[in-house]
């Protein structure tokens, strides 16, 4: 087993996290593509989150790239929405729709039985087969197609939640924009991958990002821990004895990294420069907030927030090393460790306005 240094592996995942700011990371896709989506709760955040990446941000760029259906928007990695290659997306829902999620029974207590679901998917598989519908629309017509009104009340009232099961399975994404207005349409895909295809995508993707990483903190990044035990098990091992993934120790924890990969983590350079990063940045969910490497234990509850709040996040040697926020038209800073301040001043310069 290979024995990696953490100032390299840390270096490794800066730059394969495009924090160097490459040439190929002027396409917003691209940079959607390598980090497997960017969370986009809200969009200002998510349009950040690609330009910190790029050497001249571009928002434009991504807004095109999702008018015109070279990303889209849906519901995938902890039941977040996020902006998604369509060509891997089919992958990442294969696994998350494999949870079940919805069978459980606090889940149907909370929201819709089963049968109720079923009736949903149905009718909104059919009212779908066509333009994309605004929410209002979308509730109309699942309601008039079941002969059910109490269920456009279960939708209103839990519109994201009920519909996630039918976004996981691959039925239906976020349209264009109508105004103010979500919209929502049919994906491009016609089918989803069977699981074990899936995890054999999705894996070492993943880690060829936040690599080295446990299987159990590649199953937050995805669905929480959601995924069952035995399953998540049979994802990594089936990859290390086909070669794909490896062990490695990092710190004396036994962690997984790409096959491939090993060898550039163990010569990468160490990654001295500064980034501003906005809140709920891939930087920090992809390993998770958990992750010593990356968030000192005694600061986490300062980047992980009370209602799900990830913070804005100063990331030098590629950890984090402080946080940012708006204050009125100024940005306060506050670092717990030093940090080259002509590289705070640098990233200030670029933030968006």
């Amino acid at each position: 087993m290979t024995v990696l240094d953490r100032r390299r592996v840390l270096g490794w995942r800066s730059r394969r996290q495009l924090l160097d700011r490459p040439a190929h990371a002027a396409d917003p896709v691209a940079v959607v593509r390598r980090l497997l989506g960017v969370q986009a709760q809200v969009g200002s955040y998510a349009e950040h989150a690609v330009a910190a990446r790029q050497a001249v941000p571009d928002p434009a760029a991504l807004r095109a790239a999702l008018a015109g259906g070279a990303l889209v928007r849906t519901w995938s990695a902890r039941g977040t929405l996020h902006l998604l290659d369509p060509a891997q997306a089919p992958a990442q829902l294969a696994l998350l729709a494999a949870t079940r999620t919805w069978e459980k029974g606090s889940w149907q207590k909370a929201f819709v039985t089963l049968e109720q679901l079923d009736a949903i998917r149905g009718a909104v598989c059919d009212a779908l087969d066509g333009a994309p519908l605004t929410r209002e629309d979308l509730v109309t017509a699942v309601a008039g197609r079941t002969g059910d009104p109490d269920l456009a009340e279960h939708l209103r009232s839990g519109w994201g939640a009920v519909l996630k099961p039918l976004a996981w399975q691959g039925l239906l994404v976020h349209g264009p924009g109508d105004g103010n207005r979500v919209t929502f349409t049919r994906p491009q895909w016609s089918a989803l991958p069977a699981v074990p295809d899936a995890a054999r995508l999705v894996v070492p993707a993943y880690l060829g990002v936040y690599g080295p990483a446990s299987a159990e903190t590649f199953d937050q990044w995805l669905c929480r821990g959601g995924t069952k035990r035995a399953a998540l098990r049979g994802y990594f091992t089936t990859l290390v004895a086909e070669g794909l993934v490896a062990e490695v120790e990092v710190d004396g924890r036994r962690l997984y990294a790409r096959a491939g990969d090993v060898a550039a983590m163990a010569e990468a350079e160490p990654f001295d420069e500064v980034r501003l990063l906005p809140a709920f940045d891939q930087f920090v969910l992809g390993p998770g907030t958990a992750d010593p490497t990356v968030v000192p234990p005694q600061r986490r509850a300062e980047v992980s927030r009370p209602q799900g709040w990830i913070s804005p996040v100063v990331v030098h040697g590629g950890r984090v090393k402080g946080v940012w926020q708006r204050d009125g038209g100024r940005v306060a800073v506050e670092v717990w460790e030093p940090v080259p301040q002509d590289g705070i001043d640098a990233e200030l310069a670029r933030l968006p306005g």
